[in-house]
């Protein structure tokens, strides 16, 4: 398990191009807020998935890595797939700067506009 744990740090590592700092400030924008899928329940209120994401983002960027838990890394695992199934669908033609598009993929601590 060890190995596949080093590749996912590697890969959340690339996937995650936003600060902790950068991530929380985002996060306590309305336009994160506004963004993604609000539960199983679909009647649209309460906390987006994405920016529960978010949150965890934050506390395991801030974790010494050799303290990061099996959990940890499924979470880490599954942000790196959520930002790559993301990228892949390109985002607006225009506007990509205030787009949901980009909103959704700050929440899970990828900003595409980042050099």
């Amino acid at each position: 398990m060890a190995d596949d744990h080093e590749t996912i740090w590697k890969d959340f590592g690339e996937a995650v191009n936003m600060t902790p700092a950068e991530l929380e400030k985002f996060l306590d924008t309305d336009e994160s807020k506004e963004v993604g899928w609000k539960g199983e329940d679909g009647d649209g209120a309460g906390e987006s998935v994405g920016h529960k994401s978010g949150k965890r983002i934050v506390e395991i960027k801030r974790k010494k890595k050799a303290d990061l838990t099996d959990d940890d890394y499924a979470h880490m695992k599954k942000v790196v797939g959520y930002v790559h199934r993301h990228l892949k669908q390109g985002g607006p033609a225009d506007d990509k700067e205030h787009s949901p598009w980009r909103y959704s993929l700050m929440n899970w601590g990828h900003d595409p506009l980042k050099g």
